[in-house]
């Protein structure tokens, strides 16, 4: 596949490249990430009224959401037949219901009769029964019951059954799409599953569920998370041990891809730091922290971190972990998945959903998840923690150290929202980088082929 083939860029920043790193692995490297897409997105703004026009909010609703896949839950947040779980999108709310050991459905939450949701909160029942006069649906979706029955004529049960939507899963995700002529998640997903296979993302557990309200459009807070670009600025911390601006981006139909190395210092830093100094930065330390470990002369961080990774994940991946890459066990590899599912590569555990705070095209919802990898019995899933409008990240104890960076992610993005509005007073369009950007610009090509504009 020559699309997928490596390539030398000559349009990159100056130091150490991912594909210098990769020469450097004790381990062998999977094909995969040796790939490198072609770039040809171009370098065209795009519309700053994208981000709070309320006609682009309705186009969205109908031309993205109600179109394509997108990742509603966990399956493990409904193992068993009669569990119950909730998706809403930009006013729009869908039930997932266990209808067997093998088999998901979802449904309109809505009840035929008089519209009142069927459920307001994940639960386990026998029956979908509306709390407001009774109409009552199997877990298949086939009309149960109608009290009064002599009162509604109208009603012929066959032609009464919950509405669906189409439903399939990966990976322990639950993907739901309203278009029933959408094609099939696998061929949507492309190469996402190929790439994801080696890290097993169907056993693993919720550790960590954390959501929380955006001064916002989506769009502006899930792009704050799909480029290593505003690393210089926003997390100074992390410049020792990053190569921020030597990440690798990638994409492939409705996948794209950005790599960002560790354990190599950031091309913006003028003087070169010691392999202590990444070890330590890479450990969060500051500079009045003593070291977790003295390195010797001779090692390099890089390789002391991901023979201490494939050590700590000896017991919950046995034999696989061994076999795993310097770069699968301490750089970073963000996906996107159109329109809004932020998977993150290897061990990491990471995973991002962005979307709409219900009618508002100002405010969105993010969400993080920690997946976990496990021995033995399936943890529980961690409940959700929901945050609002005047809390801050910084509160989320249970995201570990991602917290204060999410809350420096955070700081940005309302002046972002702000700032839009004043931007089409003289300029009418937001500017993206050729390169660095690439994960944005991948998207605004498929959304703008979206919503025609």
């Amino acid at each position: 596949m020559t699309d997928l083939e490596p390539r030398t860029r000559t349009d990159r920043s100056p130091g150490v490249s991912y594909h210098d790193l990769l020469a450097a692995d004790t381990q062998c490297v999977p094909d995969f990430l040796k790939m490198e897409s072609p770039h040809d997105l171009g370098t065209a703004d795009i519309p700053a009224y994208f981000y709070f026009s309320p006609e682009i909010h309705e186009l969205e609703k109908e031309k993205i959401w109600r179109k394509t896949w997108q990742f509603a839950c966990r399956e493990e947040l409904i193992p068993h037949v009669g569990d119950t779980e909730i998706y809403d999108i930009a006013g729009i709310s869908i039930l997932l219901v266990r209808n067997g050991p093998h088999e998901i459905k979802g449904y309109y939450n809505a009840c035929l009769h008089r519209g009142r949701q069927l459920r307001e909160e994940p639960g386990t029942v026998r029956e979908l029964r509306c709390q407001f006069h009774g109409f009552c649906w199997a877990l298949d979706g086939s009309l149960a019951h109608v009290p009064a029955q002599w009162d509604f004529p109208q009603i012929e049960p066959e032609k009464f059954g919950l509405p669906e939507v189409r439903v399939d899963t990966w990976g322990g995700f639950v993907f739901i799409n309203m278009d029933p002529d959408a094609e099939p998640l696998l061929d949507y997903l492309g190469e996402l599953p190929a790439q994801f296979e080696r890290w097993d993302f169907e056993n693993r557990y919720t550790q960590a569920h954390v959501e929380k309200v955006l001064p916002c459009n989506w769009k502006v807070a899930q792009e704050a998370f799909m480029e290593s670009f505003h690393v210089v600025t926003t997390h100074p911390q992390l410049l020792q041990g990053i190569g921020d601006a030597n990440s690798q981006y990638d994409y492939w139909n409705n996948v794209s891809r950005a790599i960002t190395p560790r354990g190599t210092p950031s091309p913006h830093l003028t003087v070169q730091p010691t392999e202590q100094e990444i070890f330590d930065s890479m450990m969060g330390l500051g500079l009045e922290d003593a070291p977790i470990k003295t390195l010797p002369d001779d090692v390099r961080a890089r390789t002391v971190i991901a023979d201490a990774t494939r050590k700590a994940m000896g017991d919950m991946l046995g034999d696989q972990a061994q076999i795993l890459s310097d770069t699968e066990c301490v750089d970073t590899f963000f996906y996107t998945v159109f329109p809004n599912f932020h998977p993150w590569g290897a061990y990491n555990r990471t995973c991002y959903r962005f979307k709409p705070h219900g009618d508002d095209p100002e405010t969105c919802i993010m969400e993080c998840l920690v997946l976990s990898p496990f021995q033995g019995e399936r943890p529980a899933p961690a409940k959700v923690r929901r945050m609002g409008l005047d809390e801050t990240f910084v509160d989320a104890d249970e995201l570990g150290t991602l917290a204060r960076v999410f809350f420096q992610d955070e700081y940005n993005v309302g002046w972002v929202q702000k700032g839009l509005h004043t931007l089409v007073e003289n300029k009418p369009g937001v500017t993206f980088g050729a390169y660095q950007e690439t994960k944005i610009r991948h998207f605004y090509d498929l959304y703008r082929k979206r919503i025609g504009r």
